[in-house]
């Protein structure tokens, strides 16, 4: 069956329905006991996601970005490494076949994907981990990190968010009506995430986005794991 881009952001799994569940089930269980934590930003194209992460990562040296895969080429000055790495098709296909990917997807016509191995590298040896990606990677994300905290950054109405994307200069005018489209899609899900946050100014939202980071930090697990041996010597379990 095919499925029209305008309509809505196709994904695609590399593993057959019920393997997936079977997988996701067991993954729903584990727990995700690593020192570091792990902070998911999903929002709709426009909405400023990106730059916000980035203003945050210039503000707090202990988080780090998780570097996903993309087989879409490089915008403006991005590297091969920094915001992404840059994979042909075929190079791409042999990591879903290795399976290399916690998830990937298809999304606006270019596919994405986020390294299991290279997450928890990180949040093993202590470092909190920033993630930006679309709203159903993120819930898939869940599936396999379960403390993972999971942020959805919106825009504070459609006229704003139609006029960050014509102000881009980046997209024709169809591609600028499927990702409004798309943008639909996204939002119908925010209920499902942790925290909301609405960019009509960005200095506010980059200070909402801080705090969230910040109270995951101070909670009672997230402190648990990464200070466990002061609650040993306090006796505490």
């Amino acid at each position: 069956m095919k499925i029209n881009d305008l309509e809505r952001i196709s994904r695609f799994r590399c593993k057959t329905s019920n393997e997936a569940r079977l997988l996701m089930a067991h993954d729903a269980h584990r727990p995700m006991d690593y020192p570091g934590n792990l902070i998911v930003v999903a929002a709709p194209s426009g909405a400023g996601k990106s730059s916000l992460v980035k203003a945050l990562q210039e503000l707090d040296a202990h988080i780090h970005p998780s570097i996903s895969h993309t087989t879409r080429a490089p915008r403006g000055q991005e590297k091969h490494g920094r915001e992404y790495f840059f994979a042909s098709e075929s190079e791409f296909d042999a990591m879903v076949q290795a399976q290399a990917f916690v998830e990937w997807a298809h999304v606006h016509g270019k596919r994405y994907g986020t390294s299991k191995k290279a997450i928890e590298e990180r949040i093993a040896q202590g470092s909190d981990v920033i993630l930006e990606i679309d709203f159903q990677g993120a819930l898939q994300i869940r599936q396999a990190f379960a403390n993972a905290v999971l942020v959805f950054i919106l825009p504070p109405g459609w006229d704003e968010l139609r006029s960050r994307l014509e102000r881009r200069g980046e997209d024709s005018a169809e591609v600028i009506e499927m990702r409004l489209k798309n943008a639909a899609i996204e939002m119908a899900h925010v209920s499902k995430f942790d925290f909301v946050i609405i960019n009509e100014l960005f200095e506010r939202a980059l200070f909402d986005l801080k705090a969230v980071v910040h109270a995951q930090r101070l909670k009672y697990a997230a402190q648990r794991r990464a200070r466990a041996d002061t609650f040993e010597s306090l006796h505490i379990s």
